[in-house]
């Protein structure tokens, strides 16, 4: 049976990725643990009175609704609890702050549900919040597809023409399985938004499609902070302020996403990475030595033994495992933008940085595609994809903490700018 830690906590079957915690502390409350049930443990483990109050996450979302004595209005007409707060008669009385939190997301991403046709993917407890809200809001059709049950994916085509709004309510691109999705949006000619609850990665697959074909889009991290901000204005009975959404928020997504550098070989990326080790505290990953630590052997080896194309092959390799981590410095080699599944990974829970310098400049020891190269042409071949794959670019023509204060400076400006829809929204 899961031990009692403190008042207050998360209940679900697997917590090992949650960042509930570190939220609820910036939000005042550091008492605040995770407990992972079986179903079996979920009524013993609710009547023990030292719990104040809960957050629920999957799969006890609908579970919990029988052990509670009252629903606030909403939760009840969703049919999903989130949110468990002790009555002073010693009951448990049920809320729903997903609501909350899904309006914030879809405000966030410049989304609506009114008169929009859509298609929620999954049928579990977020999901009939999804369905609920999407009714309330306005929606013009709503359409309901999951793994098994009366619609599955495999009517996926008849929607293909009418749905206008996509709602990703399943865990399918979560990490550690991050680059997947169940649907490619290139199918969906009228496609006007897409959302995804999932917040880690900060893009998912799904997101990362309708960035590129330039649909707007939300992601889960801004559900994740404004529903606990509600969760926690049930929990001590006192309002907290929106712009505690962006604060909260900006700061979560400016710690846990990562500053990728891409540019020419010799172009600085290391020695600026260095620089950003020492202005920020991150931990810097260079994937040329992930790359001779994975093979076992140094890159000039790799060359000899099976060309450019299996270092490339190994490369992608590598870039799909460091990319999974977060809040790191992600120092890359000149050829990663060649392989354009390389983008994918490196966007999904990062800034995409290119470092720029004048050719005549860029050094060229130790680097195998360089010392006998036209960098001109290479350069020429190149720079189209360095483009296509970076959010910013910065030039590398002063010093190198002038360009390492330049990269942070923009990377905690966009952290920030991402969530200035809550920035003057004053009380909840």
């Amino acid at each position: 049976m899961t031990d009692f830690q403190t008042p207050y906590g998360l209940i679900g079957r697997k917590l090992g990725h949650s960042i509930s915690p570190e939220i609820h502390a910036a939000l005042g409350n550091p008492h605040y643990s995770l407990y992972e049930l079986e179903p079996e443990e979920l009524p013993v483990f609710l009547a023990d009175t030292r719990l104040k109050a809960l957050n629920v996450t999957i799969p006890y979302k609908i579970d919990v609704i029988p052990l509670c004595k009252t629903l606030d209005p909403l939760a009840e007409a969703i049919g999903s609890v989130n949110t468990l707060v002790r009555q002073e008669d010693g009951t448990w009385k049920g809320y729903n702050t997903d609501a909350y939190g899904l309006r914030c997301m879809m405000r966030a991403g410049g989304l609506s549900f009114d008169g929009q046709n859509v298609l929620i993917l999954g049928n579990g407890g977020v999901s009939q919040t999804i369905q609920a809200i999407a009714k309330l809001d306005g929606c013009a059709s709503l359409t309901v597809l999951d793994i098994v049950g009366e619609h599955t994916y495999e009517e996926l085509p008849q929607h293909f023409e009418t749905t206008t709004l996509i709602v990703n309510a399943t865990p399918v691109g979560m990490y550690p399985n991050a680059g997947k999705s169940l649907v490619d949006l290139r199918d969906f000619p009228n496609i006007k938004g897409v959302a995804d609850v999932i917040y880690n990665p900060q893009r998912t697959q799904l997101l990362l499609q309708a960035e590129e074909l330039h649909i707007p889009y939300a992601g889960g991290l801004v559900m994740l902070v404004a529903q606990a901000k509600q969760a926690a204005e049930h929990f001590f009975g006192e309002p907290i302020d929106d712009v505690k959404i962006t604060d909260i928020g900006g700061e979560m997504q400016k710690d846990a996403e990562n500053i990728v550098l891409i540019g020419m070989p010799g172009c600085g990326k290391s020695t600026i990475g260095n620089a950003l080790v020492k202005l920020t505290g991150r931990r810097q990953i260079d994937l040329d030595a992930e790359i001779i630590q994975k093979a076992g052997k140094p890159i000039p080896e790799i060359f000899a033994e099976g060309g450019e194309a299996l270092f490339r092959q190994i490369e992608s390799e590598v870039v799909r495992e460091q990319s999974a981590n977060r809040g790191v410095i992600l120092v890359t080699g000149g050829g990663v933008v060649t392989r354009e599944e390389n983008y994918a990974p490196l966007r999904s829970n990062g800034r995409i940085y290119q470092i720029c310098r004048p050719i005549a400049k860029l050094a060229r020891e130790g680097r195998p595609l360089s010392q006998n190269a036209d960098l001109n042409k290479m350069a020429e071949i190149r720079m189209p994809m360095y483009q296509r794959f970076a959010d910013t670019a910065i030039e590398n023509n002063t010093t190198v903490q002038d360009a390492a204060e330049r990269i942070w400076r923009d990377f905690c400006a966009y952290t920030r700018s991402e969530w200035s829809e809550f920035e003057h929204a004053g009380n909840s």
